[in-house]
């Protein structure tokens, strides 16, 4: 009986809906066609789309030149060496693929440039500067080391620095006034970052700040904003530091980083106290310029990546059965 009911439920609304096609055709019927096109000659219909090709490549060029027309964004992501290095680059690279006017520093910890990084940047599509800096040996962290042991990645951002006012001093003309409305962040490659985050960070004076999630051992961090002007930090480690934020937090103008060539990481700066080496040669916190809504909204992640379990590697590798080590991964 149920069965019945099933069936007898589908006919009918088969039925409906044939019902209602052909009421439509029937309505159609009696409706004027457009048969302008029908009445070109061939060569008016060439004329005609022409026409209509030359509006699109207007189109385009227009769009384009809203593309290009905006502060350039420099980022710079130091990396190194290790078996999700070509993942995290990969995913990254793919955000930067849909930013406008966004120039990417990578900057390797190496004595000399990658083949991998190398290859991988050639291969991008994207406009990059790729860069190596090796970190000295006692600052490094060894195996078994927390990560929060040492800063990590100074001397890769200074040297990403570096480059920017060794650039910047040679710029002329066009290229020089360019630079004067360029930004610079510090994009790390294991985090999640929305595209919005970067045409909220595009229009710096100074140094823009806003949220970051999943840090710190919290939900997010963040700038707390009062009448516009940022008071103090929502964070759950020593909030007493000069600059309580997180590396994915902030922004800086090119311009601040031209004028003031004293602002570099410290390398040897305390655990939570890298950003705060940088930032107070730049600003006080009075100075802050909060973005992502006066500091509502989370527009990036300080993700992590597992790392990767190779026992039954290690293992066939014992056996002679390991991977083939021509492969990249």
């Amino acid at each position: 009986m149920r069965m019945r009911l099933k069936l007898k439920t589908v006919f009918v609304m088969y039925f409906m809906v044939s019902l209602l096609g052909l009421i439509y055709a029937l309505m159609q019927l009696g409706q004027r066609c457009d048969c302008r096109d029908h009445d070109m000659s061939k060569d008016q219909q060439i004329s005609h789309l022409q026409t209509e090709l030359r509006k699109l490549q207007e189109h385009v060029k227009t769009s384009e030149l809203k593309k290009t027309d905006v502060p350039r964004i420099y980022v710079i992501t130091p990396t190194y060496a290790r078996l999700v290095q070509k993942a995290e680059l990969t995913r990254l690279s793919h955000t930067f693929l849909h930013v406008p006017q966004l120039h990417w520093i990578v900057v390797e910890d190496s004595p000399h440039p990658t083949s991998l990084v190398t290859d991988f940047l050639a291969a991008s599509g994207l406009t990059y500067t790729h860069l190596h800096k090796l970190t000295p040996k006692d600052r490094k962290l060894q195996e078994g080391d927390p990560s929060w042991l040492k800063p990590r990645g100074a001397e890769q951002r200074n040297e990403g620095l570096r480059w920017l006012r060794e650039m910047g001093a040679a710029a002329e003309g066009k290229e020089a006034a360019a630079l004067e409305e360029a930004v610079v962040y510090f994009a790390d490659d294991d985090n999640t970052y929305s595209l919005q985050l970067f045409e909220e960070m595009r229009y710096t004076y100074r140094v823009s700040v806003w949220p970051v999630g999943l840090v710190g051992g919290m939900k997010f961090e963040r700038p707390v904003v009062e009448d516009g002007k940022v008071v103090r930090f929502h964070t759950g480690w020593r909030p007493n530091r000069p600059f309580p934020i997180d590396m994915a937090g902030f922004a800086v103008s090119l311009r601040s980083v031209m004028t003031n060539p004293e602002a570099r990481f410290d390398g040897d700066a305390q655990m939570g106290f890298l950003e705060s080496s940088f930032l107070q040669h730049l600003v006080t916190m009075d100075d802050l310029e909060p973005k992502a809504d006066l500091c509502t909204k989370v527009l990036v992640w300080h993700t992590r990546t597992e790392k990767p379990k190779m026992k039954r590697e290690d293992a066939l590798q014992k056996q002679g059965l390991g991977s083939d080590p021509d492969v990249e991964v």
